[in-house]
């Protein structure tokens, strides 16, 4: 049974580069709670609001309801419901699993799997972070279902074939933006080397966002984080979209979220492409939350 290629291969539902992470949420939740606890059972009505939490910070804009993956991992392969009256799913309705008591957990063969051989919790853990969210956000969700990898070895990285990243888009990013966050302008360095400055991807890598320069934004390590959570986003005349839900009294939130609305980008330099509009409507439907607010000026 190779475990990763399951992890890797969860059928979800998919069309023009349309996030639906609802099920790899549901299977990292259950990872990390194995991991706390081999012999425990997660019943739906406990387990609930921890799932629709995780789906409101880590899912898509619209709404859905962790029923229904917690109905349909079962068809994958690595997960098992049973209810008061035995195996089996009742189905999707909330009022139904609440009812029957319904319970899930990892597959018997995969609990097994992970007791015969503690590493591959990790290699699963990072299979689903690679290939349905960015860097920026792993360490986050790690620790928001409880998960506790080892550090990152490059033997643990092996499993189905994934695409390679270019190693050289984030020279080229920087260079383009002149190491200067494409947001606020920071261009901080100890040296010659710049200092929480990184190559973010506008669509991102893990749905199919191309390593080119016409994808990638220079920010600093704040903004990038916003700009994966979609609190920050590119509007149409490539400027700052700053979310309606984004709430911040501070004068340093003001100053650094608040304010950037309707600014325009800082870059790239002449002659370099401009972030695709593909690109830039992707990240728009997809990772960007609810309507911006109007312009600061």
């Amino acid at each position: 049974m190779d475990w990763l290629e399951r992890a890797a291969s969860l059928r979800q539902w998919s069309r023009d580069g349309v996030r639906a992470p609802h099920k790899p949420l549901l299977l990292l939740y259950a990872l990390g709670r194995f991991q706390a606890d081999a012999e425990g059972e997660l019943r739906y009505s406990v387990v609930e609001a921890d799932l629709k939490q995780l789906l409101a910070e880590y899912g898509p804009a619209r709404g859905t309801t962790p029923a229904y993956p917690f109905h349909h991992l079962a068809n994958d392969g690595v997960w098992e419901v049973r209810t008061d009256r035995g195996p089996g799913s009742p189905g999707t309705a909330v009022t139904e699993l609440r009812a029957g008591g319904a319970t899930g957990r990892l597959t018997p063969d995969l609990r097994a799997a992970l007791r015969r051989e503690p590493s591959l919790l990790d290699r699963m853990a990072r299979v689903l972070l690679d290939l349905h969210f960015p860097p920026s956000l792993h360490p986050d969700l790690c620790e928001a279902v409880g998960l506790e990898l080892e550090p990152a070895q490059t033997h643990a990285l092996t499993g189905p074939e994934r695409r390679r990243r270019d190693r050289r888009m984030r020279e080229l990013v920087l260079t383009a933006y002149e190491y200067r966050c494409a947001f606020c302008g920071y261009d901080g360095m100890i040296g010659t080397a710049p200092v929480a400055l990184e190559a973010a991807h506008v669509r991102w890598w893990a749905y199919d966002g191309p390593d080119d320069v016409d994808n990638g934004l220079c920010l600093c390590s704040l903004h990038h984080k916003l700009f994966d959570k979609g609190v920050l986003g590119i509007g149409d005349g490539h400027r700052v979209l700053v979310s309606q839900h984004f709430v911040g009294r501070s004068t340093a939130a003001r100053d650094h979220v608040t304010a950037l609305a309707g600014r325009p980008l800082i870059g790239p330099q002449p002659g370099i492409r401009r972030i695709a509009d593909t690109h830039r409507t992707w990240h728009t439907s997809q990772v960007f939350r609810g309507s911006p607010r109007p312009s600061a000026a």
